[in-house]
């Protein structure tokens, strides 16, 4: 057993800022000196004097032998893997990198189409081929959940040469699918369960949330540090155990996508939140759940409004859990879309939600949030709910439905060979049935609705057009205002 109490990587960057010396290296701002006065007037001078780069004391995270190796060593433990990476670009570049080390040109991969973009761009980076599998629908909510294990081994029935399953657990909306048992028929091709486990950090620290993914047989696993825990924006992790994964492979891929300029502000805040989650976790989610609890009772009980509560979509083993620091508020009831409901709370009554879609918001409980934070979002919904209640919402049903039926099976080149290929740009009404050439998705939460290689198809243009004309945001595209879509010549 290692000591959690230590903070390896926290310590040096510490004593390395307060050290007296004159600084001949980058950054350029040396310890605050150069900063402009209005970004030291919001920061403060002391997280400018622990910006510092890869000094003989602060070891080097790409072959990492001092305070790094003992910090993820730590973390290591911590979350239950036998060996972790610390990630400054995101969960993202831990997806990337977990296809590129399980997956080359022409390979084939299973995972849901419902994947976040940063799955997208692995297939890209890698040359894999996609075998898509559609989630489980809830066609009251709208709301696409977790791949299940009976469709992961019809895939793997069919393809018994792909390199790879990958899944998300849990979904955008906290509901976590049957992860042990897709595990044990991955396994018995002997091939790696890799998992989008990014807002899954927390599960490893109290017993009444979800059972963790290495917990339940993942080979490897990426998980946001900063979205639920402790950590910094853009500060991940990504953890692997067994043997079916090569760890040089991790590292050599993680070179790839990672700045060889790393911030130690985001390396310092993972070692600080490992050490946080290790010593009070527990503590620290049974006050989480509490007043998650609280804003689900309260809010379920204002007329006009439900909250998301275990699905059950007629495959009782399908899914196992769903994560109660995770509100999604169904707001259709009032007349009102999720944008719309979003706008509201957020301009008159201070409430910032995680992200909205047609018919919900979602927001995220965690360990930072306070009893009058959960005062504040109930009494923005009460309010909502008897002020600004409508009687004219039309939503069309079965969206996600519609488009991951058509979707999932009309891949024609692979994303590598589409976002490669000749392209032009087409006013969005002429491309109907053209092939994509760029990624198309609503944001947050960055689920592709269109990657490069698939044919575009008049459900997906309307379902796009209705999001953005409901107040949605359209992301990774080239013209964002959704006018011209880029497809293959």
């Amino acid at each position: 057993m290692l000591n959690q109490n230590q903070t390896p990587l926290l310590d040096a960057l510490k004593a390395n800022a307060a050290r007296p010396h004159a600084p001949f290296y980058t950054p350029g701002h040396k310890q605050g000196e150069g900063i402009s006065q209005p970004l030291t007037d919001l920061l403060g001078k002391a997280v400018f004097r622990a910006d510092l780069t890869e000094l003989a004391d602060l070891d080097n995270l790409f072959a990492p032998q001092g305070v790094i190796q003992e910090a993820q060593q730590l973390a290591a433990e911590a979350f239950g893997a036998s060996q972790t990476w610390f990630l400054v670009n995101g969960s993202t570049c831990g997806v990337e990198a977990a296809i590129l080390a399980t997956c080359g040109t022409g390979d084939k991969i299973i995972l849901p189409r419902n994947v976040h973009s940063s799955a997208i761009a692995g297939l890209i980076l890698s040359g894999a081929i996609p075998i898509f599998l559609n989630p489980e629908y809830d066609p009251v909510l709208d709301i696409a959940h977790s791949i299940t294990p009976h469709a992961v081994e019809s895939a793997l029935q069919q393809h018994p040469d792909a390199k790879a399953v990958l899944t998300v657990y849990p979904t955008y909306y906290g509901v976590c699918g049957n992860l042990s048992a897709i595990a044990h028929i991955t396994h018995q091709y002997n091939i790696p369960l890799l998992v989008d486990e990014a807002h899954g950090a927390h599960f490893a620290f109290h017993p009444e949330l979800p059972t963790p993914a290495l917990t339940a047989g993942a080979d490897l696993t990426v998980q946001s540090i900063h979205k639920v825990l402790g950590a910094m924006t853009q500060a991940s992790m990504l953890h692997i155990q067994g043997n079916r994964i090569d760890s040089d492979r991790i590292s050599k891929a993680l070179q790839l996508l990672q700045s060889t300029s790393p911030s130690y502000l985001l390396l310092a805040s993972l070692d600080a939140a490992r050490q946080q989650m290790a010593l009070q976790g527990k503590m620290l989610m049974s006050r989480t759940l509490q007043l998650a609890e609280e804003a689900r009772t309260r809010i379920s009980q204002i007329a006009g409004l439900s909250v998301l509560e275990m699905p059950w979509l007629g495959e009782s083993p399908g899914f196992l859990a769903l994560d109660k620091t995770r509100l999604t508020v169904t707001v259709s009831g009032l007349g009102l879309t999720g944008f719309e409901a979003d706008e509201i709370l957020d301009e008159k009554f201070a409430v910032t939600a995680e992200f909205a879609s047609l018919q919900h918001l979602t927001l995220i409980i965690s360990l930072g949030n306070t009893p009058a934070d959960i005062e504040q979002l109930v009494q923005g919904f009460t309010t909502l709910a008897k002020e600004y209640r409508r009687t004219n919402l039309t939503v069309k049903s079965h969206l996600w439905q519609d488009l991951f039926t058509t979707q999932c099976h009309a891949l024609c080149c692979s994303p590598r060979e589409a976002f490669f290929a000749v392209s032009e740009i087409l006013p969005l009404i002429e491309t109907n049935k053209h092939i994509c050439a760029e990624i198309v998705c609503p944001y947050p939460p960055g689920i592709p609705v269109l990657m490069p290689g698939e044919v575009i198809t008049k459900s997906v243009l309307d379902y796009l057009q209705q999001i953005q004309a409901k107040g949605g945001f359209i992301s990774g595209c080239n013209d964002t205002t959704l006018k011209t879509l880029k497809v293959l010549k």
